[in-house]
C-alpha cells in the first residue's frame, strides 16, 4: 500500500474528502487503513473526542464494500443510544450518496415500513443498539442467515460505556449468537476516546473469537481551557441565614445563566432533577431580566421530539442555544461548534471528565472549554468529615488524574454476571423454540461472558427455572420457555438488560412532554422538560398524567443515586488537601474554599489518621478508598464486628467517611479492621444469613446460592479492601 492510505480508499470517499476540504488524514485514520486493508485483525481506536475516529473506522470498511460488494448487510454499527445512530445515520447518508451503499438504521423510533425494507433487501450498513439487535436475534432468528451472512465488520461505537457494564455482556452475547446463527465471522472495530487500561479492552473486544486486535492510540495535543468556580451556601437557621442562602442561590443560577446565554453551551449535571432545576431557573432569570429563552433539558425522560430540539438547537441553529444534560449528551453525538461546556457539580470518574469535555472544542484549532461550578450547603457547625468541600475536592482530582497523569478508570468487567445468564438463556431458547437441556446449556456457557459459570453452576439454576415455571420440561425432555417465562420474555422491556424504573408518560393536552417515575396526586406540581407542570389527570391504566402549565412548586419526579468513584481519586483527594500547591483553573472563591478546606485537615489531624475520635462514643472512619471497598469495609464493621466492639451504629457517607457509634476507641477499632484483614476475609461471612443482594436487572431470577457466590465476586472488593489496610499501615 501507499505510504499514502488515501490513494486506497474508494473513489465516493476520496470525492468527500475533497469536497470537506482536508488537507490530510488523521492519525486514526491512517493506522485503520493500515490494520483494517492489510491484515485480518480487530482493531481499537483509542482516541480523543473530534479525532475523526468514526470515519477512520467507516473509510476503509465502506472501501472493501465497495470494492467487493457483500450479499447481505456488510456493516453493523452497534451503538449505546438511538440518538447517536440518528445523528451518525445523518452523517454516514450524506457519505454514501454516491456510493451506492445503503445505510438503514433500527431501533424503536424506526418506522416499519423501512425494517421492512431492509429485510426484503439486507445490504450496506444497519445501525443499531444492543436492545433492537437482541428483539431481531430473538424475534426473527429465520431472517438472521440472509442479514447477516456475509458480515464483514462489526463497528461498536463508544466501547466504554459497554465494557463495564451489563449492556456490554449482552453486546458479547449477540456478538457470538450471530456469528453461530449466520455462519459468518466479521472483524470487529472498536471506538473510544476514554480508554487507558488497553488489555481489558482489547480482551473484551476479541471475545469468543481468534483473531488478535491492533491499537490504534495517537496521543492528541488538544489545548484545554478549564476553570472552577465555588458557591457556598449557608445552613439557614434563623431569618438572617435564610436571607443569606436566598442571595447565595440566586448569585449562583445568575452565574450559570451569565456563563452560558449567549453562546452555543451545554451544561453537564449529575441528575435529571438537577438539570431540571437548573433550566427552570434559567428560564426564571431570562423572564426577569426580558430576555430570550434559549433554554432546553435532554435526559432520557425527555420526550424524543423536545430532545431532538434541543439537539437541533445546538447542532444547527444560529445560537444562542443552552441545554442542561445528563449522560444522554457525555457520548459522542456532534453537536457542531459549541463554545463551552459547563458542568454542575463534578463528575464521579475520570472518564465521563473526558467525555463531557470532549463536548467543546470540536472544530479546527479551538480549545476544549469546560466551566466546573460547584455548589456546597456550608455548615459550620456539622462534623468535621462534612465541611469538607467533597464536590469540589473531586473537581479538582479528576481535573489532575487526567490533565497530569492522562488517568482514566480501568474498565471492571463482571465475572459472573447471573442476571445475564438467565436473560441470554431465555432469549436463546425463545429463538430456538425448543431445545435439549445439553444444547441449551452448550448454546449459553460457550457465550464468551460466562466461562465463570461451571456446568454444575448451570444445572442449579436450570432446576431453579423449571420449579418456577419460567421455563417447562416436555415429555420427551425438550425445553421451552414456560407460562411465566413467556410474561417476562415477550414484555418489550425484557430486550433491554439495565435497570429501568416504569413512568408514566406527561401530555400537555396531545404533546407528549416526557416521563416520570415518581407520579404526584391531581393538583400537585413538578418540573418537566425544564417547565413548571400542575397534574390535572393521572391514568394509572395507560401509564399517562395529563398537565398544564402551573407556576407551583418544583418536586423531585426521579429516584436515583450518583455514580461509583474509584480509589484513585479518593486517594488524589487525599493528596489535594495534604498539599500546598496551587491550581491556576481555580477561581479567586474555589481557591480560597481549598485553603479553608487544608487548614481544617491540617488542624483536625483528618490525614493523619484513617479512624479519629469524633465526641462522645463516635468515631469517624475515612477509608480514602473507592466506593466498591468503601461498601466491603461497611459490611465487615456490620456483619463481623459489630458485636465483637459493641458497635451500635454504622453511618456511610459513601464514599468519604462513615461515623460508628459504640464501645470501641480510635485505636481498637482501627487495629480490629487492620486484624480482620490480616486473618483472610471469607467474601461470604461479609453476608448476613439468607441475605442474596441483587447486583442487575434480573436476579431475581437467579436460585440464592449462586446469588450470593456472584456478589462475593462482583459485588464486593475484598482485594481493594486489603490494599486499604496497606495503605494505613504505611501511614
Amino acid at each position: 500500500m501507499s505510504n499514502n492510505p488515501f490513494y486506497r480508499l474508494a473513489p465516493f470517499i476520496k470525492e468527500f474528502i475533497y469536497r470537506n476540504r482536508w488537507e490530510t488524514l488523521r492519525e486514526a485514520q491512517v493506522d485503520a487503513c493500515r490494520v483494517l486493508l492489510e491484515s485480518p485483525d480487530h482493531l481499537l481506536i483509542a482516541s480523543g473526542t473530534a479525532s475523526g475516529k468514526t470515519e477512520a473506522a467507516f473509510f476503509p470498511a465502506l472501501t472493501g464494500l465497495y470494492e467487493n460488494p457483500s450479499s447481505s448487510v456488510g456493516i453493523l454499527y452497534i451503538a449505546p443510544l438511538k440518538a447517536l445512530i440518528n445523528d451518525q445515520f445523518a452523517r454516514l447518508n450524506d457519505l454514501l450518496l454516491e456510493g451506492g451503499i445503503p445505510v438503514w438504521h433500527w431501533h424503536g423510533d424506526v418506522p416499519q415500513a423501512e425494517k421492512t425494507k431492509l429485510m426484503k433487501n439486507p445490504s450496506g450498513v444497519l445501525q443499531i443498539t444492543p436492545e433492537s439487535l437482541e428483539g431481531l436475534l430473538m424475534n426473527r432468528p429465520n431472517a438472521i442467515p440472509a442479514l447477516f451472512g456475509d458480515l464483514r465488520f462489526i463497528i461498536i461505537d463508544e466501547v466504554h460505556a459497554f465494557m463495564g457494564a451489563d449492556r456490554g455482556i449482552q453486546v458479547l452475547s449477540l456478538l457470538a449468537r450471530i456469528s453461530r446463527m449466520a455462519g459468518c465471522s466479521p472483524r470487529r472495530i472498536g471506538l473510544s476516546a476514554t480508554l487507558s487500561d488497553y488489555d481489558t479492552a482489547t480482551s473484551w473486544l476479541a471475545a469468543g473469537t481468534r483473531e488478535r486486535v491492533q491499537v490504534s492510540a495517537p496521543q492528541g495535543g488538544r489545548k484545554l481551557r478549564l476553570s472552577i468556580e465555588h458557591f457556598s451556601f449557608p445552613d439557614a437557621r434563623d431569618e438572617k441565614q435564610s436571607e443569606q442562602l436566598e442571595l447565595a442561590r440566586k448569585a449562583y443560577y445568575d452565574y450559570i445563566y451569565d456563563h452560558t446565554r449567549l453562546k452555543k453551551a451545554l451544561v453537564f449535571t449529575n441528575s435529571r432533577t438537577d438539570a431540571e432545576t437548573a433550566i427552570l431557573e434559567m428560564r426564571r432569570i431570562a423572564a426577569r431580566r426580558q430576555e430570550p429563552d434559549v433554554f432546553h433539558v435532554h435526559h432520557g425522560s425527555i420526550s424524543a421530539m423536545l430532545r431532538e430540539e434541543a439537539e437541533a438547537a445546538l447542532r444547527e441553529g444560529p445560537g444562542p442555544a443552552v441545554a442542561a444534560a445528563t449522560l444522554t449528551l457525555e457520548l459522542g453525538i456532534d453537536l457542531g461548534e459549541l463554545e463551552r461546556v459547563l458542568q454542575l457539580g463534578a463528575p464521579y470518574s475520570c472518564s465521563s471528565f473526558v467525555q463531557r469535555l470532549g463536548r467543546s472544542g470540536r472544530r479546527g484549532d479551538a480549545a476544549a472549554e469546560m466551566m466546573f461550578v460547584t455548589p456546597e450547603e456550608e455548615d459550620e457547625e456539622a462534623q468535621l468529615p462534612a465541611r469538607m468541600p467533597w464536590t469540589l475536592l473531586r473537581a479538582i482530582a479528576v481535573i489532575e488524574l487526567y490533565v497530569r497523569e492522562r488517568w482514566v478508570e480501568p474498565l471492571m468487567v463482571r465475572q459472573m454476571p447471573v442476571g445475564l445468564l438467565y436473560h441470554q438463556t431465555m432469549s436463546i431458547l425463545k429463538s430456538m423454540g425448543e431445545a435439549e437441556p445439553e444444547d441449551l446449556r452448550d448454546a449459553v456457557l460457550s457465550l464468551p461472558s460466562f466461562k465463570g459459570f461451571s456446568e454444575e453452576d448451570y444445572e442449579a439454576f436450570m432446576a431453579y427455572q423449571l420449579g418456577m415455571g419460567q421455563i417447562e420440561q416436555m415429555d420427551e425432555g425438550s425445553l421451552i420457555v414456560g407460562l411465566a417465562g413467556e410474561k417476562v420474555v415477550n414484555n418489550f422491556r425484557f430486550l433491554a438488560v439495565f435497570k429501568d424504573d416504569e413512568e408514566h408518560a406527561v401530555y400537555n393536552g396531545t404533546e407528549e412532554i416526557g416521563s416520570i417515575t415518581t407520579v404526584p396526586p391531581p393538583g400537585y406540581c413538578f418540573t418537566l422538560a425544564g417547565k413548571l407542570w400542575k397534574v390535572e389527570e393521572v391514568d394509572n391504566r395507560h401509564k399517562a398524567v395529563y398537565v398544564k402549565a402551573s407556576r407551583g412548586k418544583v418536586d423531585t419526579l426521579w429516584l436515583g443515586a450518583g455514580g461509583d468513584v474509584h480509589t484513585r481519586i479518593m486517594t488524589k483527594i487525599r493528596d489535594i488537601l495534604g498539599d500546598t500547591a496551587l491550581y491556576p483553573y481555580l477561581a479567586p472563591r474555589a481557591a480560597a474554599r481549598l485553603e479553608r478546606a487544608r487548614r481544617l485537615a491540617r488542624e483536625s489531624g483528618l490525614l493523619q489518621r484513617s479512624v479519629l475520635p469524633a465526641g462522645g462514643d463516635s468515631l469517624f472512619i475515612l477509608p480514602w478508598a473507592g466506593s466498591r471497598t468503601f461498601r466491603t469495609l461497611e459490611r465487615l464493621l456490620k456483619q463481623q464486628l459489630t458485636r465483637p466492639l459493641g458497635l451500635r451504629s454504622v453511618v456511610p457517607m459513601e464514599p468519604y467517611y462513615m461515623v460508628v457509634a459504640g464501645k470501641a476507641d480510635a485505636d481498637w477499632l482501627e487495629a480490629s479492621i487492620v486484624e480482620a484483614d490480616s486473618s483472610g476475609l471469607d467474601p461470604l461471612a461479609l453476608l448476613a444469613p439468607g441475605e442474596a443482594p441483587y447486583l442487575g436487572k434480573y436476579d431475581e431470577w437467579i436460585p440464592q446460592d449462586l446469588l450470593r457466590k456472584a456478589f462475593t465476586v462482583d459485588g464486593l472488593d475484598v482485594p481493594g479492601l486489603h490494599e486499604m489496610v496497606q495503605r494505613w499501615r504505611r501511614d
